[in-house]
């Protein structure tokens, strides 16, 4: 087992705000993650979209600085700044050269708490979003996915795309958007994260300077989602069929969260995994056919994803509902094996790169109010046995309910009807 690493300190600014220190001996560069324990999923419909135009919003300029200033002083110094927006949170990060933090402190501050939110910015930016919503719309492989998540979650936050709608997004006035900035990045949500090399008193008296300030009550936290169910189809003149299937599962916090990381793993991830030999190697399918779970705070799902030929669609639906079904009655005590060497080999890895470890420290507190140790993760993977996942594997085909989705030509359309046949009849 790997040398254990010291576990990151964490801080509780007088206004809610929390900081963590995660240094890395022997590292020339740092990580830097804001990250508000909110996003898309707190969101209502007449919303939607409006926290990842916020996210491109603040970008546009903020506190003394312009949009061209913001990342040229930051690239100015070797560094790169980015920002991502999920359904349960909003990130905001840079990688710097040691000596790096004070900057961009300084920086991811303006952009979180003081954005200029100017008038002109927000029409073109949302004509800009618009294009990020048609490009996606015209994406097979991104498209599939939205048609899933809405059948799987319809009528929820976590059904709609984060992207939003066109008419969504139009609603947003600088005023409205400043007023949801303030209630999604409100201190009790944030998590100022640093990995790599810095130092816990710098990062401390930085973090008081540009966030312990900082004002304000947040969203109200979302109401627990419910997986409903049902399928979705578009006929589309395309070369391949697009064929996504969901089924309810647990959330980050359960558990049987490592039980239910170990059944994709087994299913569908990787080229050793039953989909991709029986699909694949064995019948020749497709070419491209993966498993995959899907976690949220109190909820999650269990994905296929798959494209194939349309003539074949239906046939690579059956194959999918048949190795779910086995996953629920036998696991082998090599593939329980490999999947727990892959799932520990990916979590180790992200342990060496400073930008995944401030990420997943901020995550965690905001899961879970606190970091948690890689030697003690891995030793929960290590206890999952094959009846924990024969278990799940059952629980997730009890309600008897599945999100299907099928974007492709008309004759794959079948596909849909016949993933739930064969999984439910």
């Amino acid at each position: 087992m790997p040398k254990a690493d010291p576990l990151p300190t964490v801080h509780t600014l007088k206004n809610g705000v929390r900081v963590v220190c995660d240094p890395i001996d022997g590292l020339e560069t740092l990580a830097l993650s804001v990250v508000a324990g909110r996003g898309a999923r707190s969101e209502d419909e007449a919303r939607s979209g409006w926290s990842h135009l916020l996210e491109h919003m603040v970008f546009k300029g903020a506190g003394e600085r312009s949009a061209r200033d913001i990342v040229e002083v930051i690239e100015a110094e070797g560094g790169q700044i980015n920002a991502a927006t999920g359904y349960e949170r909003t990130s905001f990060q840079i990688r710097a050269l040691k000596g790096g933090l004070d900057l961009g402190s300084s920086v991811l501050a303006d952009l979180v708490l003081r954005p200029t939110m100017d008038a002109g910015d927000l029409v073109r930016e949302i004509q800009v979003v618009g294009q990020e919503i048609a490009e996606a719309a015209d994406t097979p492989d991104d498209h599939v996915f939205e048609m899933a998540q809405e059948a799987a979650f319809g009528g929820q936050p976590l059904g709609r795309p984060i992207l939003g709608t066109d008419e969504s997004i139009a609603r947003a006035s600088t005023e409205t958007l400043s007023a949801w900035r303030a209630a999604l990045y409100a201190p009790d949500s944030l998590v100022i994260a640093a990995s790599g090399a810095v130092n816990e008193a710098e990062l401390l008296a930085l973090a008081e300077r540009d966030f312990g300030g900082a004002v304000g009550e947040g969203a109200a936290l979302p109401t627990p989602a419910a997986f409903t169910g049902g399928t979705r189809t578009t006929s589309k003149s395309l070369e391949q069929a697009n064929l996504v299937f969901l089924l309810p599962a647990v959330g980050v916090r359960d558990e049987a969260y490592f039980a239910l990381r170990l059944y994709a793993e087994i299913l569908g991830g990787g080229m050793a995994s039953r989909l991709f030999q029986e699909a694949r190697e064995k019948r020749g399918l497709a070419y491209a056919v993966d498993a995959y779970s899907e976690t949220y705070a109190d909820t999650g799902a269990l994905g296929i994803f798959a494209g194939c030929a349309a003539k074949d669609a239906a046939e690579l639906a059956r194959v999918a509902a048949g190795e779910v079904q086995g996953m629920a009655t036998r696991i082998e005590p090599a593939e329980l094996s490999r999947a727990k060497a892959q799932l520990k080999a990916s979590m180790f890895m992200a342990r060496e790169q400073p930008l995944s470890r401030s990420e997943q420290a901020a995550a965690q507190v905001l899961l879970f109010g606190a970091t948690l140790p890689t030697a003690e993760l891995a030793q929960q993977i290590n206890a999952v046995t094959a009846q924990d996942i024969i278990a799940l594997g059952q629980q997730i085909l009890a309600p008897r309910r599945a999100a299907v989705s099928v974007l492709g030509p008309k004759g794959a359309l079948k596909a849909a009807d016949a993933f739930q046949n064969a999984l439910f009849a």
